[in-house]
């Protein structure tokens, strides 16, 4: 019981901040942190149906060394999956519409997630934290209504 009420805690005090920081409308998150997407290296990129689709992936410790974060003890998720999209034709960011993101593990496991708009880009944590290939599958339906998808591989090593 007292573990359950550590652990109810920790996770209230860790989405407090969030709270907080959660503003600008169209689910946004504003955080003062710079331009994550100028973070880590480009895991996929392609253009479906005039999106431009730019996918990233960090470790969670890349991920919050650059928000000046530490590691919440017992947190599960060790990577960050980010999508930016921009107009193929404009180079103009799409900012607003709804990102579901797949991963299945090596071992097969799977993991869904909808990915939450923070500062011109989609995000949320994930646990890949076995070594192995990852598939990656989003589906997004941006401001035009259109719905996208877009597949690839990750590697851990």
């Amino acid at each position: 019981m007292k573990k359950f009420a550590v652990l109810l805690a920790a996770a209230f005090a860790l989405s407090a901040p969030m709270t907080v920081l959660a503003a600008g409308g169209h689910g946004e998150m504003k955080m003062d942190h710079g331009s994550m997407m100028a973070e880590g290296n480009v895991a996929h990129e392609e253009v479906v149906n005039g999106v431009k689709a730019t996918f990233k992936v960090l470790s969670m410790k890349e991920h919050l060394k650059a928000m000046k974060m530490e590691m919440p003890k017992g947190m599960k998720e060790t990577h960050h999956i980010m999508v930016e999209f921009k107009d193929a034709k404009t180079g103009k960011p799409l900012t607003e519409g709804d990102v579901k993101v797949k991963v299945q593990g090596p071992d097969k496991s799977g993991q869904t997630k909808d990915l939450m708009g923070m500062e011109g880009h989609f995000g949320a944590d994930f646990d890949l934290s076995k070594k192995g290939k990852y598939g990656v599958m989003s589906k997004f339906k941006l401001k035009d209504g259109q719905v996208r998808n877009s597949k690839f591989w990750y590697t851990v090593k």
